[in-house]
């Protein structure tokens, strides 16, 4: 069995409900992380991250587990929605493990694009010159 990490003091007590049921199931098949990925479409770190709490996991990983424990997904999937309502959220509505792009990101992104076309339209025009016949009088 498993050594779990304790969950997070953050996490409500209906979150924290189906984390431990899903540890349990887990546990129940005897699967590391890295076998539990391979039979299902989730990979080690999303089980990992799903696991530890730090990450709500989807319905579909919720149904993927019972699956592959042979457990009984109607009782699973109501303690999911249950916990889906009170998960904590960023203010967009998205869960907090989403991480927003560091400051500036999108300057440096129109930079980037900006100098790449630069480098192309310098590239295109020395071309040009260069198979332009030379014009001599």
């Amino acid at each position: 069995m498993t050594r779990w990490q304790p969950l997070p003091d953050a996490l409500p007590r209906e979150a924290r409900h189906l984390v431990e049921q899903l540890r349990s199931l887990k546990d129940r098949t005897g699967l590391s992380l890295a076998e539990l990925a391979r039979r299902t479409a989730y990979s080690k770190s999303s089980w990992q991250r799903y696991l530890s709490g730090a990450k709500q996991p989807p319905r579909g990983a919720v149904q993927a587990l019972c699956r592959v424990a042979g457990a009984d997904q109607a009782r699973l999937l109501a303690v999911w929605e249950l916990a889906d309502a009170t998960w904590p959220r960023g203010a967009t509505g998205q869960a907090v493990d989403v991480a927003a792009p560091p400051p500036g990101a999108e300057y440096r992104r129109w930079r980037a694009a900006a100098l790449v076309s630069f480098v192309v339209i310098v590239v295109l025009v020395t071309g040009l010159l260069w198979a332009l016949p030379t014009w001599s009088g």
